[in-house]
């Protein structure tokens, strides 16, 4: 028999859509139960290998699709635990955007002027911070560089992490054991917990049913701690609320699953799906052309060789950014470091005669690898991609112990998604192969397909019932009660890393929760101040009526 317990507020998955309102809810006084997918890793336990069972594979999700791969969270901190901590703020014609729609595929109440007081919270509460000159990797000074030698411009990128203690071991895709990423780890969630917020790790959302009363029962399967593909014990948590952030690739999911209890979902649920646009090319540079066209040496007489040295992305090129340029022609440019794995696996060879990721010219190209520069596009996208029918568990089909699976998604890129993509690489070719510096070619889609590690807009918010799923309070449409606040509620594209703008929404979202729940009879207010104790006076008002 299934046990059943009861709480205020039944949040699904601990990314920022879910650890933000989890604190703000539980620092309002409901009664708060998290359940996350994945494993509770803490510093201590992220580690610098890529062996099965290392921090690598337990705190990922790598799903492959028809068209479209997902990488994304698997853990407590989701997201936030193996990003890059690269936080930009949405340029402001993204909020403007048409897409596929033909009209403005945003909510009117939201702009970049309405956004940017949300964007200031989560800011201070992480904390994020500008980065100097002085503190950029070799890797990201080798493209500002080549960047300048290219007439292009080049800027530090706005970063979540803490300088002062990083090492530049290049190892936080996998989690930082020294705390200088601002994971959630060392935020919202430990503030959601001293509040009284329960985060169960390791439970897997299967669906959601419906009471004559309006409250829901969230049933879950427990997760192995060693193969993901065993699945536990199951039970059932009631819920006045349900707060749905288990990602772009997982909410969409677990919604259409539960549609045959809870009634026919919005036409947009699983379907308007990004990628964000994403793209990445690898540039393998001659040293001795980094030494004599753009005079680096890095001391010892080596001008770079030092791909594995730094911390992710520090530096991008904004140039094509600009509001003025036609939709899929605007993207931006960034450095990127992607470890050992899918990274070297997908990097083609110049000119394959064969195949392009594999033979005796990759081992030759993987032989260099330490003069390798990714470059990460993040264009305008149509929004192309769509969810079939969901697998009887979870999110894909697993086909592995930890990481790997097979889902639901289906990706055609149409030829305006083409268009960004085949400009941006163009613009790389042209910034990174000039005066022979390097090679460039795309990665592969042979495999995988297209590729994300930032996908968006699977149950996306807006104004037109019949192409977005939820209202501009992030509530689902036809079913009360239900919210989503993680990224596949941002409408479309951003051109830039999302995870500041996932975070500002979810905290745009929480007054709105906070009154939905007073009227199903929860003593909860809204004010708390951020994780950092910034004052509730300095919050933005928000006009619900």
């Amino acid at each position: 028999m299934t046990y059943v317990e009861s709480t205020d507020v039944l949040v699904i998955g601990s990314g920022f859509g879910g650890a933000i309102t989890a604190y703000h809810l539980a620092a309002g006084g409901a009664k708060v139960v998290v359940l996350e997918r994945g494993p509770w890793l803490e510093a201590g336990e992220f580690d610098h290998d890529f062996k099965l069972g290392s921090s690598y594979t337990r705190a990922f999700d790598f799903v492959v699709g028809d068209g479209m791969s997902i990488l994304g969270g698997n853990c407590v901190g989701g997201g936030s635990v193996v990003y890059f901590a690269t936080m930009p703020r949405a340029p402001r014609f993204v909020f403007e955007r048409h897409g596929s729609i033909g009209r403005r595929m945003w909510p009117a109440s939201i702009t970049r002027d309405t956004l940017d007081p949300w964007y200031d919270v989560v800011s201070e509460a992480l904390p994020i911070t500008p980065q100097r000159w002085e503190q950029i990797p070799y890797a990201g000074g080798l493209f500002a560089a080549a960047c300048a030698h290219a007439g292009r411009t080049a800027n530090p990128s706005p970063s979540a992490v803490d300088v002062g203690k990083c090492t530049n071991c290049n190892w936080m895709m996998a989690g930082c054991r020294f705390d200088a990423k601002r994971s959630l780890l060392l935020n919202y969630l430990p503030a959601a917990l001293a509040h009284g917020a329960e985060i169960r790790p390791l439970h897997e959302v299967q669906r959601l049913t419906r009471h004559d009363d309006g409250s829901y029962r969230v049933h879950y399967r427990v997760v192995d701690d060693e193969d993901y593909r065993i699945l536990h014990e199951e039970g059932a948590i009631d819920a006045k609320i349900v707060i749905v952030a288990a990602g772009s690739g997982a909410t969409p999911v677990i919604l259409q699953r539960s549609e045959a209890d809870l009634g026919t979902m919005p036409h947009a649920v699983g379907r308007y799906f990004s990628g964000n646009g994403e793209r990445l090319n690898t540039a393998v540079f001659n040293e001795d052309r980094v030494r004599d066209v753009l005079g680096l040496d890095r001391g010892d007489g080596v001008p770079y060789e030092a791909y594995q040295i730094g911390r992710g992305p520090t530096v991008a090129s904004w140039d094509k950014l600009d509001g003025s340029l036609p939709e899929y022609e605007r993207y931006s440019l960034e450095q990127l470091y992607f470890p050992p794995g899918l990274g070297t696996i997908l990097a083609q060879v110049k000119d394959p005669s064969a195949a392009s990721w594999f033979g005796v010219e990759k081992k030759e190209m993987l032989r260099t690898w330490k003069s390798w520069l990714t470059i990460f596009t993040m264009s305008e996208d149509d929004n192309e991609g769509v969810f079939g029918p969901p697998p009887e568990t979870g999110n894909a089909h697993r086909m592995s112990q930890q990481m790997l699976g097979h889902g639901p998604l289906s990706y055609k890129p149409t030829k305006n998604t083409w268009r960004g993509w085949d400009l941006s690489d163009a613009d790389v070719k042209d910034i990174l192969e000039r005066d022979g510096l390097a090679q460039v070619t795309p990665w592969t889609n042979d495999l995988i397909g297209a590729y994300t590690v930032h996908p968006l807009a699977s149950c996306r918010i807006g104004d037109d019932p019949a192409t977005s799923a939820l209202d501009d309070t992030h509530e689902l449409r036809g079913h009360p009660g239900i919210f989503v606040t993680d990224g596949s509620a941002v409408p479309g594209a951003l051109t830039v890393n999302p995870a500041l703008t996932i975070s500002a929404l979810a905290e745009r979202a929480v007054p709105g929760i906070v009154k939905a729940l007073q009227a199903r009879g929860v003593a909860v207010t809204y004010g708390a101040p951020s994780p950092t104790g910034q004052s509730a006076a300095r919050r933005p008002a928000l006009n619900r009526s």
